[in-house]
């Protein structure tokens, strides 16, 4: 295999729920996280949405509301992925499964969003999507189209497609370095991008989690600790020897 310099050399960055837990927000799959608090059927399903508008609205503001607390801030994970994008050559993409809004407070740019933002919400009925900081409720209209009750939370409910695919899949199939960071590894698609570069590419893959998951032996390398040390600690290396 040719090596390219560092300037053309492209990293793709998948990030879960993981990375933001030491910041204060909940996990969805672990022991004690959402989905064993709250049935997803009800709260995040387009039926869902259909049968109780009200309570999904009442979970997402709840969610938003933490999210403004002023001590659910970036921590030393968002901060070294951002560094990773300012100071490497080559194309850092970020992909997140996470709603939350700290990647972009920690000053990543290059960044997508495939399960949508916490604080964006979206009309059903003309697919406008705005900024949306404070509570969303049943009685709120559309700016665009005037439609009332038809706005919803910005955020991708199971049975439903992740955004940006086009975009993701393009740079997975171009990368020479892909890191996942915090995933539990058991939500499609994102689940299959480790096996997708392992197909089709020649990319290096490591994984940085907390603990092993059932896709561990998909990466050629895992790296395990909260992810406050191990994330700053991998961008050091990548940053001053490559891979």
């Amino acid at each position: 295999m040719v090596q390219r310099d560092a300037g053309e050399r492209r990293i793709v960055i998948l990030t879960g729920a993981g990375i933001s837990k030491e910041s204060g927000l909940d996990t969805f799959r672990c022991a004690d996280g959402i989905w064993s608090r709250v049935n997803l059927e009800d709260v995040a399903t387009p039926e869902g949405f259909s049968r109780n508008p009200e309570l999904v609205h009442d979970f997402y503001n709840a969610r938003r509301a933490k999210l403004g607390d002023p001590a659910v801030v970036p921590n030393a994970g968002h901060h070294a992925l951002a560094r990773m994008e300012r100071e490497w050559p080559g194309d850092v993409l970020l992909v997140t499964q996470n709603i939350d809004d700290l990647h972009e407070r920690a000053g990543s740019s290059n960044l997508m969003h495939m399960h949508g933002e916490l604080n964006k919400a979206r009309c059903a009925a003309c697919e406008q999507v705005v900024s949306w900081t404070m509570d969303l409720s049943v009685s709120d209209a559309c700016e665009r189209c005037g439609s009332v009750g038809r706005m919803r939370p910005h955020v991708v409910w199971f049975g439903e497609m992740p955004l940006a695919m086009d975009v993701i899949y393009d740079a997975l199939n171009r990368c020479d370095l892909f890191m996942s960071i915090g995933t539990s590894g058991n939500v499609y698609p994102a689940a299959g991008f480790v096996s997708h570069v392992r197909m089709y590419t020649r990319a290096h893959t490591v994984q940085l989690n907390l603990e092993p998951t059932s896709g561990s032996t998909m990466f050629a390398e895992t790296v395990l600790g909260p992810a406050t040390d191990v994330v700053p600690a991998y961008v050091e290396r990548i940053l001053s020897r490559g891979w």
